[in-house]
């Protein structure tokens, strides 16, 4: 029988802990702090192997420990408080600026994690993104594991599959991944005695997701991608070997737990499940809902304050929004001209998938020769254009995601196309600049780069920072070269219409009461986005309470702070500075950026 994952990871922390307990000394010196913030990272990587998947990092390829259980959360819960304590004891005056900066960034890491878990309803730490998961709601139709692995089986993702130890490393990971799948139906059964569970239409998506891994033939199947692609270097031995594996493990353990996980869905949870939308109607769901905002976005705002925002800014971009409608000569109104831009076969003009992946090639090219007037850091990692895997397409958005530390594979920017036909280019310039230059790929490729600070701020991290950067990027089109269509200005003003009704409509879903139906009908009326494209978006919100308002609420920021150094430092401000400053310190709590920020703008005084 296979020894639990719980077990063997409780016993590599006792390991851990012992040999940091034996090395420790009076917490006083720099060396000191390095020392605890790699000791963090290498237990955080034993709670979540895929983070050091992701990273390209070796060790934990066969590894995925049982999120669900008490062991597992008893024991992360003890690994938070030792790290909590042992930051105590530093004294940040005697630390160096970068080591300053980590070590609150840190503090609020551990803090929000542990409210989260002692929460009413626990807030577990998701292995996908960081993202705070409701530990009754381990799966749903966008950010869930049982997808997520679909992507790392392929092939074509963060899983090697260089060698025969590879392949053998997925197939334990598999093991593990099955089992698990067991602790999130137990999870979910837990849900429905405790009335937490997800609304019916979430679950109806779900349930359909799971026919393409159920019926897919085994040489057709997305698990299979490892065998269609086996390196022509093994021998035939280990080629027959691992293609017998791999067979096995799709007939005989994948798709079998695929059809009992859907046959739990259809017959024993969708039954149980809500018409309503939000948490907020949850028991203790205003509190968790709380939490997740304090978490998503590194501030003490409260859900009315975030509303009325979120209202105040769809008001303002309404206007410019009416300034391009009478620059392109429409004559009806807003609403009108929304579904003008939805339904305009002028932005509609693809008829292959590649045509897609060409344009986006194009804008690239078009805003390469200005980046040197906006940025004198570049990274050293290459990133790739390609279309969202057809199983999870018609649910997904548009997204990044990261290459490994050492540069061997590439950042990847995801584009969905399940019509293309349909596809609508209107808002592609903005769409490049959030997920690729100097968005994502920039922000989070320099941050993996970055060897000034610790291990643990090279991940992906925290949303209001990485995301608000993504958004912020959007607003330099114009300095790029870019937006000179007025059609792509008023993509760029859409997405940043998207992201300011994200702050109106997830705080209506969650704080709120709204219905499913009110937020899609909201965000009809204020935006130019397809009918089926704000449904996804809804549905999205639905499931992950709080993480759509980290955009627009780290923006806002990002632009204030960038205004107060203008306005500050006058001709002395330098616009490549300051994104170095932004950049250079990885994924920040807004507080700690703005205290960042306010230190670099008195420096230059004293400097003058």
């Amino acid at each position: 029988m296979k020894t639990g994952i719980s077990f063997l990871i409780l016993l590599g922390l006792m390991l851990i802990m012992r040999c940091s307990e034996g090395q420790k000394t009076t917490q006083s010196n720099e060396s000191d702090i390095q020392s605890v913030f790699e000791q963090y990272y290498q237990q955080r990587l034993v709670f979540n192997p895929l983070e050091a998947t992701q990273a390209g990092l070796e060790g934990y390829n066969d590894k995925l420990p049982n999120l669900f259980s008490e062991e597992y959360i008893e024991a992360e819960i003890d690994f938070l408080n030792r790290t909590q304590q042992e930051l105590m004891e530093f004294d940040q005056e005697k630390l160096t600026q970068t080591q300053s900066i980590s070590l609150q960034a840190l503090q609020w890491e551990i803090d929000e994690r542990l409210k989260g878990l002692r929460n009413e309803i626990p807030l577990i730490k998701s292995p996908l993104f960081g993202l705070p998961m409701i530990k009754q709601l381990p799966l749903n139709q966008i950010f869930s594991l049982h997808l997520y692995m679909g992507q790392l089986g392929s092939g074509g993702s963060a899983q090697p599959f260089n060698t025969t130890m590879d392949y053998h490393h997925w197939l334990q990971r598999m093991d593990d991944f099955l089992a698990l799948l067991d602790g999130t139906m137990e999870n979910m059964k837990l849900g429905i005695e405790q009335g937490v569970v997800h609304p019916k239409v979430i679950t109806e998506k779900m349930i359909n997701q799971l026919d393409p891994f159920i019926a897919a033939p085994t040489t057709e199947h997305i698990f299979y991608g490892p065998i269609r692609q086996i390196p022509e270097e093994f021998s035939e031995a280990e080629t027959e070997e691992l293609t017998s594996l791999y067979r096995e493990m799709i007939e005989t353990k994948l798709v079998p737990k695929y059809k009992q996980l859907q046959e739990f869905l259809s017959v024993v949870y969708l039954p149980a499940c809500r018409e309503t939308s939000g948490i907020g109607q949850l028991p203790g769901g205003l509190e968790t809902y709380n939490l997740l905002i304090s978490w998503h976005t590194s501030t003490t705002m409260t859900a009315e304050q975030i509303h009325q925002l979120g209202l105040n800014e769809v008001t303002r971009i309404e206007k410019e929004m009416e300034q391009v409608k009478q620059q392109v000569g429409f004559e009806g109104n807003l609403k009108e001209f929304f579904n003008h831009v939805r339904t305009s076969k002028d932005q509609m003009p693809f008829t292959e998938p590649g045509q897609v992946m060409e344009n986006f090639e194009k804008i690239h090219s078009r805003m390469e020769p200005y980046l040197d007037e906006l940025f004198d850091l570049r990274p050293k990692a290459n990133f790739e254009i390609r279309r969202t895997e057809s199983y999870r397409e018609a649910s997904a958005s548009a997204e990044y995601s990261t290459g490994a530390v050492d540069g061997s594979r590439p950042g990847i920017f995801y584009v969905p196309i399940p019509d293309v036909k349909k596809y609508n280019k209107y808002a592609d310039e903005s769409l490049f600049l959030h997920e690729a230059i100097p968005g994502h790929h920039y922000q989070l490729s320099l941050q993996q780069e970055n060897r000034e600070i610790p291990s643990f701020m090279h991940s992906e991290a925290l949303g209001v920072f990485v995301e608000g950067w993504a958004l912020y990027s959007e607003s330099l089109g114009s300095e790029l070269g870019l937006y000179k269509d007025p059609y792509q200005y008023f993509g760029m003003l859409s997405a940043e219409m998207h992201r300011a009704i994200r702050l109106v409509v997830d705080t209506g879903i969650h704080a709120k009461e709204w219905t499913r139906e009110q937020a899609i009908a909201y965000s009809l009326d204020h935006e130019a986005e397809s009918e089926a494209s704000i449904i996804a978006e809804i549905e999205r919100y639905m499931v992950a309470p709080g993480q759509a308002l980290s955009y627009k609420i780290g923006q806002l920021k990002i632009i204030e702070l960038r205004t107060h150094a203008e306005q500050t430092l006058g001709d002395r401000f330098d616009i490549k500075e300051f994104h170095n400053q932004v950049l250079g310190s990885g994924s920040l709590p807004l507080e700690v950026l703005e205290q960042k920020i306010n230190s670099w703008i008195e420096s230059y005084g004293e400097s003058s």
